[in-house]
């Protein structure tokens, strides 16, 4: 009975195949649709465990250099380098699959090296990926990037490829192609003229060391006002401030001006200049007792023995008993005030010794006299810097009234108000 049953499952087997064959020879296209289904399910079954070798290993080798695991062209090397297998087992194959045009075979092998050669232009980019990444993680990444150069080199390998690719379509030498490329240069330069105008103005930027990755610049034509954090061929991005993005064509950073604060940062210290506006209305000479008055400021008291001596040689010299005071130099209370100044930014704790340091006089204005303060705060933190800054000036206006003195300020309605009123209580005592 066994045998039995054997037999006609046998015999069932070889009915299935002969209706099989039948249906193939009845549909000749058929056995070719199935060779390329069989040859594509292999080939994805290949590039799915190529994949898994390609990722293992590359893992293995990244975990011994200084590169990180999560760089995107790890993953992108990986991809593109697992598609060469499947590619060629499809470019073996497809010989082998009948009934098939030799028009269409020779069409898909056609394909296949030019995506080969896509392929292997991609894996060579990813690597130049890898090498950016890994050298700006080096101390020199900030102040000498080499993107604009990794740039560069994709452009030529991706133009190189383009190149095999048309010639492995129309079957004629690269060589051949690229010679026919000299009637093109006219076409090519007008095409890539952006390219060739950012190339040229990222090796002066580079070579001349005019910007770095983290330098705070300043382009007011373009309101570009903060951080560089990417200087690629095309584009230098900058962060400003409020946090927006501004890209920059990096041949605009050689056409036109910008401000570099590099400078500032690595000496250390930040520019302070500010002038404070004095009402000449409140500007005059000093008495004995308003001078003897201002020795209570222990910064002043040197100032001050130094121009009584000076006072007193001079007038000793040049003032006779009949022009009385209008011959004799005193001392001022500008000229007072703007010593003390001196002196306090010397003996400030948080102004650069090591910078220059002026307090001057500009040329009067409708709003005043202005005292401007020329120093140097010992930091290049910017919240710190204006804390310095703030401190200086608060002092140094809540003290003037000590000299006499009265910063310079627009009246308001209020200011009117007052002088209304008092010019009304006149008006009422008078009458």
């Amino acid at each position: 009975m066994a045998q039995a049953g054997f037999s006609q499952d046998t015999l069932r087997v070889d009915e299935l195949s002969a209706q099989f064959r039948d249906a193939i020879s009845f549909f000749p296209w058929s056995a070719a649709l199935i060779s390329l289904l069989i040859l594509l399910l292999i080939a994805i079954a290949a590039n799915w465990m190529v994949k898994l070798i390609v990722v293992r290993l590359t893992r293995r080798v990244v975990d011994g250099t200084p590169l990180r695991m999560d760089s995107k062209h790890i993953g992108r090397f990986s991809q593109h380098l697992a598609n060469v297998v499947p590619a060629l087992i499809i470019a073996s194959g497809i010989e082998l699959v009948p009934e098939l045009p030799e028009l269409a075979t020779l069409a898909v092998k056609h394909a296949v090296s030019a995506f080969l050669i896509y392929t292997f232009a991609r894996v060579l980019s990813d690597i130049l990926g890898l090498v950016n990444d890994s050298y700006e993680q080096s101390p020199d990444a900030a102040a000498r990037p080499i993107k604009g150069y990794i740039q560069i080199a994709k452009l030529l390998i991706y133009g190189g490829a383009a190149l095999l690719i048309i010639a492995s379509f129309t079957g004629e030498s690269p060589l051949l192609l690229l010679s026919g490329l000299g009637a093109m240069a006219a076409v090519l330069l007008l095409v890539f003229r952006d390219t060739i105008l950012s190339l040229v103005a990222s090796i002066q930027l580079r070579s001349n060391d005019m910007l770095r990755v983290g330098d705070w610049i300043e382009m007011p034509q373009l309101n570009v006002d903060g951080d560089v954090v990417d200087i690629a061929l095309h584009t230098v991005r900058v962060q400003n401030f409020d946090k927006t993005i501004t890209a920059i064509p990096t041949n605009r950073l050689i056409s036109e001006s910008f401000k570099n604060w590099r400078g500032m940062k690595e000496w250390g210290a930040r520019r302070i200049k500010r002038a404070i506006f004095i009402n000449t209305s409140t500007i005059g000479f000093l008495a004995a007792d308003e001078w003897e008055d201002l020795r209570r400021f222990a910064l002043l008291r040197p100032y001050m023995e130094v121009t009584e001596a000076d006072l007193a040689q001079w007038n000793a010299e040049h003032v006779d008993s009949e022009g009385g005071d209008v011959n004799r130099r005193r001392p001022t209370n500008i000229g007072t005030f703007r010593a003390y100044v001196a002196a306090y930014l010397k003996a400030h704790p948080h102004v650069s010794d090591r910078g220059t340091l002026l307090v001057r006089q500009l040329d009067p204005t409708e709003r005043g006299l202005p005292l401007e303060i020329y120093c140097f705060a010992d930091t290049t933190a910017w919240r710190d810097y204006e804390s310095i800054q703030s401190d200086i000036f608060d002092h140094l206006l809540a003290i003037l009234p000590e000299f006499g003195l009265f910063a310079f300020q627009k009246p308001s309605g209020e200011d009117i108000a007052l002088t209304g009123d008092a010019r009304a209580g006149i008006a009422v005592s008078d009458s």
